[in-house]
């Protein structure tokens, strides 16, 4: 287990009752296959995402969005990062940023000092699955979990509805 994944759990036990770590196969991280998998609702999973703005030096957000929307980054982020163009962060940035692997990275162990937007959406399920910090685990719980976190910022429209087909 690695530092972010420990810092997690320590952090999750914080939360208290309806907040729980959930351990899962790393090859099945990724959303489609954990909830097929592991049972739980496209509809409740909440994928965080870290998002480059152009600007000199470059700007970074975190953004938390429902699996079933698509982030709004041309309109929506770059709005709020206040840049010119911004893009969805490399696998590289987003490990050097946030320590984390794709597939992996929680609003949770996130620095101190990066932003965090989250689509108003995820606020109203009942629960929410998130990264875990590692491929090996997600972390379960209502919303307001992450209205522990100080750096949250709860974004309307920061996501579009997919359309189906």
């Amino acid at each position: 287990m690695d530092d972010i994944e420990q810092l997690v759990r320590r952090t999750v036990e914080q939360l208290g009752r309806g907040v729980e770590v959930v351990d899962c196969d790393p090859e099945l991280a990724d959303t489609a296959q954990f909830v097929e998998a592991y049972g739980y609702e496209l509809h409740d999973s909440a994928n965080t995402i870290l998002v480059i703005g152009k600007s000199d030096p470059p700007t970074y957000v975190a953004c938390v969005v429902l699996a079933h929307t698509r982030l709004d980054v041309n309109r929506a982020v770059r709005k709020w990062l206040g840049v010119k163009k911004c893009s969805f962060a490399s696998a590289d940035d987003t490990r050097t940023v946030s320590g984390m692997e794709i597939g992996g990275v929680t609003p949770f162990a996130l620095p101190d000092d990066l932003p965090i937007l989250v689509d108003s959406r995820v606020m109203q399920r009942e629960r929410i699955v998130v990264g875990g910090g590692s491929r090996s685990c997600k972390v379960v719980g209502p919303p307001s979990m992450l209205s522990s976190l100080s750096n949250v910022v709860i974004v309307d429209d920061l996501a579009k509805m997919v359309e189906p087909g």
